[in-house]
């Protein structure tokens, strides 16, 4: 479905949850639980009736709206923002998708009720607690035929939603070796329904079947067919329910800006405070982690019609653990934000926490759902086999309309044929001498620049290919070459360089003649980057126009290696801070430039400090206009942010992890798994997020300042997972220096003292937080 229909579904759901007033609704179910009224609900469910909303993933043949998953989406995240007390989920998100699953008259027919709002049929399908196995054990709910051509059912229901105004109910039971799909209507004899009351105002029902006597016709559904649509309808609606957590998270996260941004302490709006600013950047990152798990999930379910229901159930879990775990910080966080009010009934947040508690805890957890990736999908990493490519690697292709599984082939292919298996799993950052026959391979095939559009020499690859990209060679354990020239100065000149420019530096970039660095940072001047005090005056003699350079960079990565710098440098100092910078491309040849190794914790010599002493630049390397570098510069730093929020580093060490997981057994201990699962589901919905800001940057379009989200997701992951390294690996993890390993090179230390760096360079961590405070969530200074 394309972004407008989306817009407009979740537009019309605002508006009716708005008119109908939700909020008021669900806080009348939470204090006067004794005058909720079976008729009054069921009245309001016939304005969903007319909206079409109960059969909203129907077929049109059964009077449905026969939505996708994403449209579905939109109006179950709009039921979040507004608490709405309807059963949404549990009849048109669960109920329905199965019905419409199952392949017989009966089913049909009671869909059909369903959609005109003549029936609402609950799904009773759980036997025991903690459990999200769709497949009945027997010993909770098991049918038997019994004489005379009927059917007897005997045994239990857990957590059946909804409890009061549901008119029967779909039962799966285990049938000899069968499941099997009933109906069994409200009001049939042998059937006791306990209502419980959740704390959100909802309730359950615990149901006992103590020797039913169905008819032949209430069996809807046996065998495979059975068990296939409710596992497919079980992952549907977890999928829909992260949606529905996600729009109570971000309702809450609304709610505390708003009171900031008013509330007042101390002679000044709370908002201003540092403290609770991060807190806040905090909520909203997580949020919009699960938004675009959310997004990739929706389309990958909609869009591959021949998913294995294993596929399906395991992204259903990895973006309900992420939308749970999102939506419980954004509560938690908001109460505490909110302060005295916020633990009082009398404050909204009270109704959006429940919410949240009450679907945090149906249809799954968040360590549920994890424990189910980590026993669906591979948890201890690919293991690696010899990949056949007939024919040559192309230079050039229609790289959207490759499959993706012969991506990664060919891709896997090439890296098994062409990488030095030398230079797999550096523990160090890798030098130009060790990587420039590698960055040759790769300019020769003309696969260097695989973000760069194709007209200027690059792959051009799509989002989703330079995500299977990252991440092949990162489990390959292809070391980064010094590539500031591809990531950084060579996207940035495609989009503010001259003609002239273009042609003298871009091809010289992907040859690997030209090794760039970048010289931003300054002393006193490093996240303060408008600080900066290094001069260029403008001069001009016999050799042309030209500037003079003056003054000192520092942290500059391995300039040692480079040949070229792109640096900031101050042209006006009467000018206010960010309007007197220019934006200079210099040849460190060129005299009177001095660099400095400086060693790192690891000590490595991956920064350098670069002295300039009246160094001359000719006046055609300045990129955008005098006095205007700060424009290029903010441009370039959302190039920065996107490639430090890239997947790269955390795929590469939790490669590192995955290895030395498979060769301890670690996997088997219950506690590690789960850690382990927790940081790859992270690395997974990086991948998602910086596929939305990758989509924004093949747009052509400027990087929103939400960009830096990016790198603070990236960084911090890649520190949980460096931490955890050093943690498995016991002793070994204070050796230094490398180890041997399974036959190549392991350092347990470097991606933990690695991830240290990255949470400072490119701006801190806590600078990245207070621009998101600030540009983003519009917090008062």
């Amino acid at each position: 479905m394309d972004s407008e229909s989306l817009a407009a579904i979740r537009e019309a759901a605002l508006d009716y949850f708005d008119r109908s007033h939700s909020v008021r609704r669900c806080r009348a179910l939470i204090e006067q639980p004794e005058g909720a009224d079976a008729r009054g609900e069921i009245a309001r469910w016939a304005e969903l009736v007319e909206l079409g909303w109960p059969g909203m993933l129907a077929p049109e043949s059964a009077g449905g709206l026969a939505l996708d998953l994403a449209g579905a989406a939109e109006i179950l995240r709009a039921a979040g923002e507004h608490v709405a007390p309807e059963p949404l989920l549990a009849i048109a998100g669960l109920s329905a998708p199965l019905l419409a699953r199952l392949d017989s008259d009966a089913a049909r027919a009671l869909l059909a009720d369903l959609v005109a709002g003549r029936s609402l049929p609950a799904l009773a399908w759980q036997e025991s607690a903690g459990d999200l196995s769709a497949e009945p054990l027997g010993c909770g709910c098991e049918l038997r035929a019994k004489p005379h051509d009927g059917l007897l059912l005997q045994g239990e229901k857990l957590m059946v939603l909804p409890g009061t105004i549901a008119s029967g109910w779909l039962v799966s039971a285990r049938c000899e070796d069968d499941t099997v799909v009933l109906w069994v209507p409200r009001g049939t004899p042998g059937v006791t329904e306990i209502l419980t009351p959740l704390v959100d105002g909802a309730q359950a029902a615990t149901l006992r079947f103590e020797q039913v006597a169905l008819p032949s016709s209430a069996l809807l559904a046996r065998g495979a067919g059975a068990q296939d649509a409710l596992r497919r309808a079980l992952a549907s609606a977890q999928i829909l329910q992260a949606a529905e957590l996600l729009g109570a998270g971000q309702a809450m996260l609304q709610q505390t800006l708003a009171y900031l941004r008013t509330r007042t302490q101390f002679g000044k709006p709370i908002g201003s405070f540092q403290a609770l600013q991060h807190r806040c950047v905090d909520m909203f990152i997580h949020l919009e982690v699960a938004q675009a798990s959310l997004v990739e999930v929706l389309s990958l379910a909609d869009e591959s019609a021949g998913l294995s229901v294993e596929r399906l159930e395991a992204e259903a879990s990895r973006v309900n653990a992420r939308c749970t775990a999102a939506a419980l910080q954004a509560s938690r966080a908001s109460v505490q934000l909110h302060g005295a009010i916020g633990y009082t009934q009398e404050c909204d947040l009270s109704l959006f926490y429940k919410r949240i508690l009450r679907l945090s805890a149906w249809l799954g957890n968040v360590t549920a759902h994890q424990r189910r990736c980590a026993s669906l999908a591979e948890t201890g990493g690919r293991t690696e086999e010899a990949v056949e490519w007939s024919g040559e690697f192309p230079r050039v292709a229609d790289w959207g309309a490759m499959p993706e599984p012969e991506f990664r082939r060919m891709v896997r292919a090439f890296l098994q044929q062409r990488y030095p298996s030398g230079l797999r799993y550096l523990s160090h950052r890798a030098r130009w001498s060790e990587m420039r026959d590698w960055y040759l391979t790769l300019s020769a095939q003309g696969w260097v620049a695989p973000a760069w559009p194709q007209a200027h020499g690059g792959m051009g690859l799509p989002a989703d290919k330079m995500i299977a990209w990252i991440e092949e060679l990162e489990q390959y354990g292809v070391a980064r070459a010094p590539d500031q020239g591809i990531v950084m100065i060579g996207p940035l000149l495609i989009q503010h360089g001259t003609p002239a420019q273009q042609q003298q530096f871009l091809p010289r970039i992907l040859s690997g003649e030209h090794v760039w660095c970048q010289g931003y940072s300054e002393p006193n001047a490093g996240s303060d980057l408008a600080g900066l005090r290094t001069e260029a005056v403008q001069a001009r003699d016999g050799q042309g126009d030209h500037f003079v350079v003056n003054g000192q960079k520092i942290w500059t990565t391995l300039a040692q290696d480079a040949n070229h710098i792109f640096m900031l440098v101050r042209t006006d100092k009467e000018a206010k801070k960010q309007q007197g910078i220019s934006f200079l491309l210099c040849d460190l040849r060129t005299p009177g430039i001095t660099i400095r190794p400086i060693h790192t914790l690891a000590g490595e010599p991956e920064f350098c400090e670069v002295f300039f002493d009246n160094v001359r630049v000719p006046a055609e390397n300045l990129v955008g206009k005098l006095h205007a570098g700060w424009t290029i510069a903010k441009a370039l730093l959302g190039f920065e942010r996107i490639f430090l929020g890239s997947p790269k580093q955390s795929q590469y060490a939790l490669g590192q992890l995955a290895r030395l997981a498979r060769a301890r057994g670690l996997l088997a201990d219950a506690v590690f798994a789960q850690r382990y699962t927790a940081l790859r589901l992270d690395v997974a919905d990086l991948s998602a997020a910086y596929t939305g800001f990758a989509n924004i940057v093949k747009a052509g379009k400027p990087l929103p300042a939400s960009v830096s989200l990016l790198k603070i997701w990236a960084s911090e992951t890649y520190h949980r997972i460096g931490a955890l390294l050093v943690e498995a690996s016991e002793e070994q993890g204070a050796v230094a220096g490398d180890q041997d390993f399974e036959g190549q090179a392991f350092n347990a230390l470097s991606p933990l003292i690695g991830s240290t760096s990255a949470m400072i360079y490119g701006g801190t961590n806590e600078i990245q937080r207070n621009i998101l405070a600030r540009q983003v969530l519009d917090l008062p200074g």
